[in-house]
């Protein structure tokens, strides 16, 4: 593990976070999102405008009229964006589906997993340690509340991702680099690079803790915690989070798929 720690540093800067302050200075554009269950107003920061914009031309596009909530867990998250499920039998596996492109990361300490967050899925850190956002696919927190008991245990647990994602991102970077060049990959000499570098005191990881007021918030009104610093968050639900509450209580099958379609009728963004 020590070695793995050191090899973690390298890259950091890839993963620092931008340095914000408050997200009340945000004004943000807002999307009304009708659904079959019930109506939910969405506020897009601006202090992520690829996600924003992205999501902005989808919804013009009419990209996520039609599309189901796919994957829904109670007390944890609810997730649509997949254009496959528009016409998926009932029972099929859905979540693969997208655009056909990624967006890079954009994460701020001011934007975190509190319940009603809106935030970009993603595949996992073994095969995307950049941590780029799906194209399309979103899923909004519901979550729960959390000691700061809890939440110490989560530091820890993120900080060890984190580490273990920069070592992923730095494998990626020489395989693809000796690939390049026609030479083996060699993941010794790797290793042994990433430690001479710490050594040297090239790179610094600096440790991942959760600001005061976002404990509060966490404890108090709930979230999901754990995934910050690896999911960017670039939205939140201003009206209808009734509505969330109420997809995230339907039943599901083996696959988290609600058993009745729970569907996206259309989105259209509010135009002041």
């Amino acid at each position: 593990m020590n070695r793995l720690i050191l090899i973690a540093t390298f890259f950091l800067i890839t993963l620092t976070y931008q340095n914000c302050t408050n997200v009340k200075n945000d004004q943000g554009t807002f999307v009304l999102m009708e659904t079959t269950m019930g109506n939910i107003k969405i506020r897009l920061y601006d202090k992520t405008p690829q996600h924003r914009d992205n999501f902005i031309k989808l919804v013009n596009e009419g990209f996520y009229n039609g599309v189901l909530f796919h994957r829904v867990i109670n007390d944890f998250m609810i997730q649509s964006g997949d254009p496959d499920s528009k016409t998926a039998s009932p029972g099929v596996a859905l979540g693969n589906g997208g655009p056909g492109y990624t967006i890079p990361a954009e994460f701020d300490t001011s934007l975190y997993h509190k319940k009603g967050a809106l935030a970009a899925a993603r595949t996992s850190d073994q095969v995307n340690p950049e941590k780029s956002s799906s194209g399309s696919q979103f899923y909004i927190v519901e979550g729960k509340k959390y000691t700061d008991a809890d939440l110490d245990n989560m530091e820890t647990r993120i900080n060890d991702m984190n580490k273990q994602a920069i070592f992923y991102l730095f494998y990626k970077r020489e395989r693809e680099k000796a690939e390049a060049t026609g030479k083996e990959v060699d993941p010794a000499a790797i290793q042994e690079n990433a430690i001479r570098l710490t050594r040297d005191s090239l790179f610094k990881y600096t440790e991942f803790h959760f600001p005061s007021s976002h404990r509060e918030v966490y404890k108090t009104i709930g979230g999901t915690p754990f995934l910050d610093n690896s999911y960017t968050v670039f939205g939140e639900i201003v009206e209808g989070m009734d509505v969330v509450d109420k997809i995230s209580s339907v039943s599901t099958d083996e696959r988290d798929r609600p058993k009745k379609d729970v569907r996206i009728l259309k989105m259209k963004v509010l135009h002041k």
